[in-house]
C-alpha cells in the first residue's frame, strides 16, 4: 500500500500529469465497493466525467487511470465549450461479477458526499440503467434513461462527434470532408464503435472492423453482409493495406511504440480515451506523416449530451453542438501548423488558455 501511495503522490504533486484538485478513495466493505473519484479541475465549473467499472491488474493502476482520465476530461470539456471542469471515477473489479444494485447505491452515496463538485455519467463497464440506480442516491448523476429524466445512451452522439472529427481530418488532409471511398478501420465496435460504423457506411466508406467480443463483430457483419470486413484482431487490423483512417474505439493505450511503426493508416481518429501510450507517441506519428486527431476533442459528443441533462435535455441542441467538433478539430490542426507543434499539443494550449482565463476571472 505504501508503494502505491508513493506512486500516486508522486504523480499528483511532482509531475505534469498531476495537479489534480482532489482524489477520493471510496470503500464499502458490505457491497465490495472499491472506487476512486478524481477531480482534476473545477476552473470552468463542476467536474463532469464518467464512471469506469473495470478489473484492473492492481489498485495503483486503477488510481493512475482515474487521474489520467480526469485530466483528459478537463481538456475535453474545455475544448467542447462546456462550462464544466474535469473529473473521472473508476470502480475496481469485474462488473460481471461484482456489480450489484447495492454496490451502485453505495457508490452513489460517495458521489453525493462531494456536494456537486463531481458529476458522474456512464463509461466503460457502466450503462444507463446503472446511472438510474446511482441517481437514487444523488442528483449528480447524468446519462440516465429518458424515463428517469435523462438523455439516454450517450454513445450515439459520441460516435457522431468522432465522425465529425474524421470529416475534419479528411478536409485537412485531402481537401474534402467526405469519407466516400476511404478505407476506415474501426478497432472496437461496442457501444460507440457500432454507431460509428453506421455513419461511415452511410457516407460511403469502406469499413474494416475488429473486436475482442466475437458477438459484436458478428452483429455488424450480419446487419451489413458484404459491406463490412473483419480482421482477426487489432494487430492484424492496423496492418491492413491501404488504410486511410484508423479509429481506436476500445480501451486506451492503443498507440504505442510498436503499433505506430506498423500502422498503415494516414489518419488516427477514434473514440477511445487516452489513445497515446506516452506523450512521445504523437511525435512518432508526426514523423511518419500520420495525422492525429486528439481523442478528447473528437470523442466529446457524449459529454456534450450528458452535460445537457443538467439544464434539461434537448437532443437537437446537443447534436448541433456536437457538430461543432468539425470546426474545433480544423482549428486545432490550423493552430498546430502555425505553432509548429503536434495537434494534441495545440489542443492542450487552447484548453489550458480557456481554463487559465476562467481562473483569472474568478480572482479578478
Amino acid at each position: 500500500m505504501t508503494e502505491m501511495t508513493d506512486g500516486v503522490l508522486h504523480t499528483l504533486f511532482r509531475t505534469e500529469q498531476g495537479g489534480h484538485e482532489q482524489v477520493v478513495l471510496c470503500q464499502d466493505r458490505a457491497t465490495g465497493l472499491k472506487a476512486v473519484i478524481a477531480i482534476h479541475s473545477t476552473a470552468l465549473g463542476p467536474a463532469l466525467g464518467g464512471t469506469r467499472f473495470h478489473a484492473y491488474a492492481s489498485d495503483e493502476e486503477a488510481v493512475l487511470d482515474a487521474l489520467n482520465l480526469a485530466r483528459g476530461m478537463s481538456y475535453k470539456n474545455a475544448l467542447a465549450g462546456l462550462d464544466l471542469g474535469g473529473g473521472k471515477a473508476v470502480i475496481i473489479g469485474d462488473p460481471a461479477v461484482l456489480k450489484t444494485e447495492e454496490l451502485l447505491l453505495a457508490y452513489g452515496r460517495f458521489v453525493d458526499s462531494l456536494g456537486g463538485r463531481y458529476v458522474t455519467a456512464c463509461d466503460v463497464g457502466t450503462y444507463v440503467a446503472d446511472m438510474d440506480v446511482v441517481a437514487r442516491e444523488t442528483r449528480w448523476a447524468t446519462g440516465r434513461s429518458p424515463e428517469n429524466g435523462g438523455a439516454g445512451d450517450s454513445s450515439v452522439l459520441t460516435a457522431f462527434g468522432v465522425f465529425q472529427g474524421m470529416r475534419a481530418s479528411a478536409q485537412h488532409l485531402w481537401g474534402d470532408p467526405t469519407l466516400r471511398g476511404r478505407k476506415v478501420a474501426v478497432a472496437g465496435v461496442g457501444k460507440v464503435g457500432h454507431h460509428l460504423v453506421e455513419h461511415l457506411l452511410e457516407d460511403g466508406a469502406e469499413v474494416v472492423i475488429t473486436d475482442v467480443r466475437e458477438e459484436s463483430v458478428r452483429r455488424i457483419l450480419d446487419k451489413h453482409p458484404g459491406k463490412v470486413t473483419a480482421a482477426a484482431d487489432t494487430e492484424a487490423l492496423i496492418r491492413v493495406e491501404g488504410l486511410d483512417i484508423y479509429a481506436p474505439c476500445a480501451l486506451g493505450g492503443a498507440l504505442n511504440d510498436d503499433t505506430v511503426h506498423v500502422l498503415t493508416a494516414k489518419v488516427v481518429c477514434g473514440a477511445a480515451n487516452n489513445q497515446l501510450a506516452h506523450p512521445g507517441v504523437e511525435k512518432d506519428l508526426a514523423d511518419r506523416g500520420i495525422l492525429y486527431a486528439p481523442d478528447y476533442v473528437v470523442n466529446a459528443g457524449g459529454v456534450i449530451q450528458v452535460a445537457d441533462e443538467l439544464r434539461g435535455f434537448d437532443f437537437d441542441r446537443c447534436k448541433a453542438k456536437a457538430a461543432q467538433i468539425f470546426d474545433t478539430t480544423l482549428a486545432i490542426f490550423a493552430r498546430a501548423k502555425v505553432d509548429g507543434i503536434p495537434p494534441a499539443a495545440a489542443a492542450d494550449r487552447i484548453a489550458e488558455q480557456r481554463m487559465a482565463e476562467a481562473r483569472a476571472a474568478r480572482t479578478a
